[in-house]
Order: structure tokens, then sequence, then C-alpha cells
């Protein structure tokens, strides 16, 4: 813009401020990506308490927290190594911008130091206080997040599929952490957030696919292709997600209660998936993005209260 080169040119005759501690403490705080991290331990509790099957002891309690501490430190680091990886890339979108090292207030390297510290200590807390299999998880969620997933988002508009392998994983890292060991019934939860990836990545693609093909994101394909694919993939996954958030239920570890509540909050998410596919705009998806932030945290208190 105009304006930004009449600042840059005036910028050595106003001295620019140095960041304040508490300035540099919210971009590290910000690398971290804080409000997918709470997602991220909200599916993690949910996996736990089913995986410990019964009421949890101050000592289960004890326990989760610890899962949920190395979780949220292992989900840090990778957001921080993502902004790494990426960061000329997000320089060139809009919504990504004046994420920390895209702008510049973080250096590359303090981020992939930042990113790779919590990363290493989350996995090594996992592995001390939550048992091999949840560290383990842990580990390959990391690798998959960062060595598979990032790169395919510039190769094929298939990455959501694969994106959504890792982003399914705390649950399970929550449940082996209470149990030891994976049982099948783990998968159930596994099964609900891949799917519940699917609309709510379709609605962030399409309200900001400009700013995607403009960083050279193939989230999307080119063309005609490009309404049918986010159609297909939102309304197939959502179709898909009402009976599987009921398996729960079938499986014997919830109540009559939840199975309401998940129906509602269901056919609720699916009405807005509908109207995006019916209609794609950008207030549709920002209701189907709304109706996605409301539909994970409510399904998995349920699954918590039980």
């Amino acid at each position: 813009m105009a304006t930004d080169r009449i600042v840059a040119s005036v910028g050595p005759l106003v001295p620019r401020a140095r960041p304040t501690g508490a300035t540099v403490a919210s971009d590290y705080w910000a690398l971290t990506k804080p409000d997918v991290n709470l997602l991220i331990a909200i599916t993690t509790a949910g996996g736990f308490c089913l995986g410990a099957r019964t009421d949890l002891s101050p000592l289960q309690g004890l326990r989760l927290l610890h899962a949920l501490a190395g979780t949220v430190l292992v989900a840090g680091g990778a957001a921080a190594l993502n902004q790494w990886m990426e960061h000329r890339f997000d320089a060139r979108m809009r919504r990504t911008a004046r994420r920390p090292v895209a702008s510049g207030r973080i250096t590359p390297g303090r981020a992939r130091a930042f990113g790779t510290l919590l990363s290493f200590a989350g996995v090594a807390y996992l592995l001390a206080s939550a048992g091999v299999i949840a560290a383990l998880l842990a580990t390959v969620t990391l690798l998959a997040y960062l060595l598979v997933y990032t790169p395919a988002k510039r190769r094929t508009p298939l990455c959501t599929l694969i994106g959504a392998v890792p982003g399914a994983m705390p649950p399970l890292i929550g449940w082996a952490a209470a149990a030891g060991r994976l049982d099948a019934e783990a998968w159930m939860l596994f099964a609900i957030v891949f799917l519940w990836q699917l609309p709510h990545f379709m609605a962030i693609a399409w309200m900001y696919r400009d700013d995607y093909d403009r960083a050279g994101y193939r989230v999307l394909p080119v063309g005609k292709a490009r309404a049918q694919f986010v159609t297909n993939q939102t309304l197939l996954a959502l179709v898909a997600l009402v009976p599987v958030s009921l398996l729960p239920l079938v499986a014997g570890y919830t109540s009559a209660l939840y199975c309401l509540g998940a129906l509602i909050l269901g056919l609720g998410f699916a009405d807005c998936g509908a109207r995006f596919a019916c209609a794609l705009s950008a207030t549709t998806a920002r209701q189907l993005l709304l109706a996605s932030i409301v539909y994970l945290p409510l399904l998995f208190s349920l699954l918590i209260a039980r």
C-alpha cells in the first residue's frame, strides 16, 4: 500500500520502539497457537477419560494433567516449527502475515529453536509421565504434521485428508496415557476428530482461497472442480460424522444424555454444512466455521461428563 511506503520512507526519522518483555512473551505465546492447543487439550482429555473407563481417582487426575501438559508442549512445538517452515508463504497471506515469524518479530532461527525445544520437552515429558505409547504417538503426530502434511499443502488438495490424520491423534494420546495401550474403541474418537476436520478446514479454505492461491498453497483444486471438491468433502464428512459420533454409546462408554447431545450437535453442524454447500459464500463459510468450533469442544465435554 502507498501508506506503507510512506511510513517506510520516514522510518529512520521515527525510531521504532523496542519490544518490551511482555510483547516478546506474547509473540512466543502466539507462536504456539494457543487457540488450537485448547481444542487439542479437550480432545486429549476426552480420550483419557474414556480410556480410564471409570471415574478418575486423584492419581488418575494427576496423570491426566501430565498427559495434557506433554501433549500441549508437543503441539505448541509443532505449531512453532510449522510457522518457521512456512514463514515466507505466510508473509504473502493477509490472514497469516502478522504471525510472529512472518512479520519478522521473531527470527526464523529463534522460532526453530523454540519449536524444537518445546517438541523434545513434550515428548520427553510424555515418556516420563504417560508412558511409551503416548510418547510414541506424539512423536508420530509431530513428524507427520511437519514432514508430510506441511509440504503436501503446496502439492495437492488431498492435503486436507493427509493433515486430518495427525490432527486426529490427540485422543489416542490421551487414551494411551490412561490405559497404557490402544484399544479398538480408541479409534472411535480418532474417527470423530478426523471427520470433524474436513468441514472445518473446507470453511477456512473457501474463506481464504484467494490468500492460499497467492501464497502458492494447493489446498483446493483450480477451476470448476473447486466448488465440487469443497461440497463433497464437507457433506460426506458431516453425513458420516453423525453416526460415528454415536459409537461411544453403542460401545457402552456413554449415556443416553450423550446420545441426545451428540445428535443435536451433529444435526446442527450438518445443517450449517448443507447451507454452505448449497450457497458457497464467505457468510455460509463463516457460519460453518463457527459451528465447527462450537461442535467439537461441546461433544468432547459430553464425552468427558458421560
